[in-house]
């Protein structure tokens, strides 16, 4: 009985070294198959970012932005200032027409 058994085990051993050796073989051919269909994607796929197209209207206006001077910090206290000032106008108005709170 024990060498039928042995026997039993050598035969499934051997079959599953088969089985291993062809998988093997089918990875490493995937795994080629794999690099060239990579190769050939990355020569096929330019950038994913498309090229900038600049028309004569956003030359101009991107000249503009440039000649655009940035406010003095003076004159934009002063326009704050002036902003409050017709805020406060405004609720004044307001505030006689409607009693409602809200919280």
């Amino acid at each position: 009985m024990s060498n039928n058994r042995v026997e039993k085990l050598e035969s499934t051993v051997a079959e599953l070294e088969s089985t291993v050796e062809g998988l093997t073989d089918e990875l490493i051919e995937a795994k080629e198959r794999i690099r060239v269909l990579e190769a050939e994607l990355d020569a096929e796929t330019p950038t994913r970012v498309p090229e900038r197209r600049v028309t004569a209207e956003q030359e101009q206006g991107e000249a503009l932005e440039e000649e655009t001077p940035e406010a003095e910090p003076d004159e934009v206290a002063e326009a704050a200032a002036d902003a409050d000032d017709d805020d406060a106008a405004d609720e004044a108005e307001d505030s006689g027409s409607d009693d409602i709170i809200v919280a």
